[in-house]
């Protein structure tokens, strides 16, 4: 039986520039870097924690089955949007959604969909 959740398997051209969008860009930590140039790369909060495993697609195939979108959270989304403008990221400003949290929307670098949560979904 199913005994625990390892992550999402997200597949690049460029895993190397991938893996920095996450880490460098939005902060997220690498405990896993890989088993050279980023190819199964876990970026997470701690490697033996959920995370996302990046693959290269040049040598795995490109493995996606549908739509993917990741939701982190973090605790003053205003404050996230700045830093992250500031970082260079094109993207809209946070908006307040019917449940009371607050979103933000954008792409990572190979089109993934990134939501940002300030009181998510389970604390409404």
């Amino acid at each position: 039986m199913i005994t625990s959740f390892d992550g999402i398997n997200l597949y690049s051209k460029d895993p190397a520039a991938l893996a920095a969008f996450y880490s460098e860009v939005l902060g997220v930590p690498i405990p896993f870097e890989g088993f050279g140039q980023y190819d199964g790369a876990k970026i997470g909060f701690d490697r033996s924690q959920p995370g996302l495993i990046i693959w290269d697609e040049s040598k795995w195939g490109k493995h996606t089955t549908g739509v993917v979108n990741l939701v982190f959270s973090c605790s003053s989304l205003d404050e996230t949007y700045e830093q992250l403008k500031g970082k260079g990221l094109d993207c809209q400003p946070p908006v307040t959604m019917e449940y009371g949290g607050k979103e933000m929307n954008f792409r990572d670098p190979d089109g993934n969909g990134i939501t940002l949560l300030e009181g998510g979904y389970l604390e409404v």
